[in-house]
């Protein structure tokens, strides 16, 4: 079997642990025309396994942007970054919903943000459509936003 399969159950076990959100941007599959993606953590060329603990449920755009990178240098320290790791991380320690602005609150915010363009002017014009519509954040999504939903990044 190859090292990208990712079998049926491996693909509704990551799809259902996000809630359908993409995990970076908080965008529910619902929403969107294009299915969400499967996205290696740690790339496969970087010696990531495909596996429930280094996958991610990500939207087109945020899987795209991120590519096989795992980081990158912090405007604010000068120091290399590696991106939050839905895995690991809780999304509200490093950003913060202004309106439909996703903004940093961490170096490791700052480069997750830059990277997958996450405030590129047509992803906030869709969030600020979505908002008017009632449908961003949903209330998943705002769970993770006040991180009052009293899980844990799962390990």
């Amino acid at each position: 079997m190859s090292r990208y399969y990712l079998s049926l159950e491996l693909r509704n076990l990551v799809a259902r642990r996000a809630d359908y959100l993409c995990e970076y941007c908080l965008i529910s599959e619902t929403v969107r025309s294009t299915s969400h993606q499967f996205d290696h953590i740690i790339s496969i060329k970087h010696g990531g396994n495909t596996s429930a603990e280094n996958l991610a449920y990500a939207c087109l755009y945020c899987n795209l942007n991120k590519g096989t990178d795992l980081g990158s240098i912090s405007r604010q320290s000068g120091e290399l970054t590696r991106f939050f790791n839905p895995r690991t991380d809780k999304w509200s320690d490093h950003f913060f919903l202004r309106y439909a602005r996703i903004e940093p609150l961490t170096n490791l915010g700052e480069v997750t943000v830059r990277i997958l363009k996450l405030n590129d002017q047509d992803r906030i014009l869709e969030r600020q459509l979505l908002i008017y519509v009632n449908q961003y954040p949903s209330p998943e999504a705002k769970k993770r936003i006040n991180s009052d939903d009293g899980k844990s990044p799962s390990k």
